[in-house]
């Protein structure tokens, strides 16, 4: 299994940051980390869209479900019948959105894998077919060293963590009513993550070489982006529904 993960992922991956760093990053590896991003970021376009799409519609969704858990609080079994006939009215398959982020796991750990074993230690992987550096230097842009830790690249990462994640916070609603209590202690939950994940991202982060630590900011960075745009198209279909159902004369629930 571990041959077959190598030369699936792991060995693919090294090559095409030995291919970039020997042509368009002009041996600059930091360049040659970000176009690696790029690229990786690209291909996974889709399946990273589509699981955003479906934690948005789930995040929609949140108001409904919350009812229904206040609706049938005391019986389970309704709640969970409840919930599946919900999801099937909206189209929604409340597993739709980890499916992608499963797929992508492998590209991810090979990414890690790859910056973990050190460049130079892993130079005899490189296909026949594209030149073999003699050494790759660890310098990136003339004065940052990725085979060590950094911390601002670190608190980059949180950043971006960060601002990805508020993102996909629901807005609490200011009226209080029964079981409200329920809805109280979600949000503080979700704002605890709010700030815990981007300091769990700076505290392993810092660990980490730092050319591992700037793969991890700039695809978080990416993300968060591609997050905005699709919220963005998301946000203007919904306006357009709305907009049509008031001309047609149909009551906006």
């Amino acid at each position: 299994m571990s041959h077959i993960f190598q030369t699936v992922f792991y060995q693919p991956i090294l090559n095409l940051l030995i291919f970039l760093y020997n042509t368009i990053s002009f041996h600059d590896l930091g360049l040659a980390i970000i176009f690696l991003t790029i690229v990786i970021k690209a291909v996974l376009w889709p399946l990273s869209q589509k699981s955003i799409k479906a934690q948005k519609s789930l995040q929609d969704l949140q108001p409904k479900i919350n009812a229904l858990k206040k609706e049938y609080k005391d019986d389970k079994q309704k709640q969970g019948q409840a919930m599946i006939q919900l999801y099937k009215e909206h189209k929604i398959n409340p597993f739709s959105s980890c499916l992608p982020l499963l797929i992508q796991l492998p590209f991810l750990i090979a990414v890690f894998q790859v910056f973990r074993d050190g460049l130079n230690n892993k130079l005899n992987l490189v296909y026949p077919f594209i030149e073999r550096p003699e050494a790759i230097n660890a310098m990136a842009f003339g004065f940052l060293d990725l085979s060590k830790p950094n911390i601002y690249l670190a608190i980059l990462a949180g950043l971006a963590q960060f601002w990805q994640a508020k993102m996909m916070i629901t807005k609490k609603a200011a009226i209080k009513t029964e079981g409200s209590k329920d809805e109280d202690m979600a949000a503080i939950m979700n704002k605890q993550m709010l700030y815990f994940m981007p300091a769990l991202t700076v505290f392993i982060g810092w660990t980490l070489p730092g050319g591992l630590t700037m793969y991890w900011f700039i695809v978080t960075l990416l993300t968060a982006v591609q997050q905005l745009i699709v919220f963005k198209k998301h946000n203007q279909e919904q306006a357009q529904i709305v907009e049509k159902k008031v001309i047609d004369g149909e009551v906006v629930k």
